[in-house]
């Protein structure tokens, strides 16, 4: 049985996107909500190329007022959350 599972990037955003791209390997389905911005350095650079090449979704949530409601909705659709 395929799973949902979110990765939310709050602290360790490049660590949280290299989960996510790890995560693709068990066949599920995979999205990653990312809290704040990210930067322009290689090592998200190249995450964000890898994540692109497997189809996985991210979502930038940097305004406040909408990232709860999104937090939300997200969580509840998620069998598995990874917070990192």
């Amino acid at each position: 049985m395929k799973k949902n599972i979110l990765v939310i990037a709050k602290n360790n955003k490049v660590e949280a996107l290299r989960v996510a791209v790890g995560l693709v390997l068990l066949s599920d389905e995979v999205k990653v909500d990312v809290q704040g911005k990210l930067d322009d350095s290689p090592k998200i650079q190249e995450q964000l190329e890898v994540m692109e090449f497997a189809d996985i979704p991210h979502e930038l949530l940097e305004d406040q007022a909408t990232m709860i409601q999104k937090l939300a909705q997200d969580l509840v659709s998620s069998d598995v959350v990874y917070v990192i």
